[in-house]
């Protein structure tokens, strides 16, 4: 099949997606079309590493500050997005590249995938929200054990979800995705460091992006949205959060944010890795990178 062609590229958090998609996007005609599920809310900038206008070196990207922090985004709204995007972009005769470290974002571009036609569930999930994710954990392992066996447990609104659609349809959440006629030729392109360097790297960024006033946004959003929103459960606010209710000191927090991320870097990478169609490149090696992909376009 004569396929349209896209790249994405994919690693784990602070392993210089953005910095590697600007430059390739710069010599080859492109536009960026985001995989990151933090990204997409609005005001959530420092802590979810939000490109700057100057970090996109005018590079047009797609999917930031799409839904305000307490409106729903679901991995369906993201495909649909996503497809609308790098269809546009392939009309007007540009090259889509997708960067991001969300998983299951690029799964349900590189592979189509049918997703459970299971609506949000208001009532349900008000009463699922009273539970810990502990709780909501243990019932997701006891319902639908082949669910809780792949996805992100550490992640509240994806266990959720998985719970939602679960008791919604009677059915495996991660059964009912399925993959459908691929509608790209995917060239996916992953960065991988050395675990002392990333580790460096991610304590290096979380320093900065408290130098930034990542206290501030958080206590910013904080008056505006509630704890419990899956917005504010991301790495970097949570954390900031248990500052400004006296839970734990700013160091204690920082330390806490730095661990998270590094265990979230660690489970990217195990995602990822399941993919044998990833082109593998160590650091951010832009020469090998561009090569690989003019060799793919040519």
């Amino acid at each position: 099949m004569n396929l349209p062609k896209i790249i994405t590229i994919l690693g784990p958090t602070a392993s210089g997606k953005t910095s590697l998609g600007v430059a390739l996007a710069k010599r080859f005609n492109s536009e960026v079309v985001s995989a990151d599920s933090r990204t997409v809310y609005k005001g959530m900038n420092i802590g979810t590493a939000k490109p700057s206008l100057g970090e996109m070196q005018g590079i047009t990207h797609h999917l930031i500050d799409v839904v305000e922090p307490d409106e729903e985004f679901t991995l369906s709204d993201f495909k649909k997005m996503a497809q609308d995007k790098i269809n546009d972009i392939l009309k007007r005769g540009k090259l889509p590249i997708i960067v991001g470290g969300t998983g299951l974002y690029f799964w349900a571009i590189v592979d189509n995938l049918d997703m459970p036609a299971v609506a949000p569930d208001y009532k349900l999930r008000a009463e699922l929200e009273k539970k810990s994710l502990e709780e909501l954990v243990a019932d997701l392992e006891k319902i639908d054990p082949t669910t809780a066996a792949k996805i992100d447990l550490k992640n509240p609104r994806r266990v959720l979800r998985a719970l939602e659609v679960c008791l919604g349809s009677g059915g495996s959440f991660f059964e009912q995705r399925r993959k459908a006629k691929p509608l790209y030729d995917v060239l996916q392109i992953g960065l991988k460091w050395p675990r002392e360097e990333l580790v460096e790297r991610i304590n290096r960024r979380v320093d900065k992006q408290i130098e930034d006033g990542l206290v501030e946004e958080v206590r910013g959003l904080a008056k505006k949205y509630s704890w419990s929103l899956s917005s504010m459960s991301g790495i970097g606010y949570k954390q900031i959060g248990y500052f400004l209710r006296g839970e734990m000191s700013l160091d204690e927090a920082i330390e806490e944010i730095k661990k998270d991320t590094r265990q979230y870097a660690k489970r990217q990478m195990t995602w990822f890795k399941r993919d044998g169609r990833i082109k593998w490149i160590e650091k951010s090696d832009y020469e090998k990178a561009e090569k690989i992909l003019q060799d793919f376009v040519e």
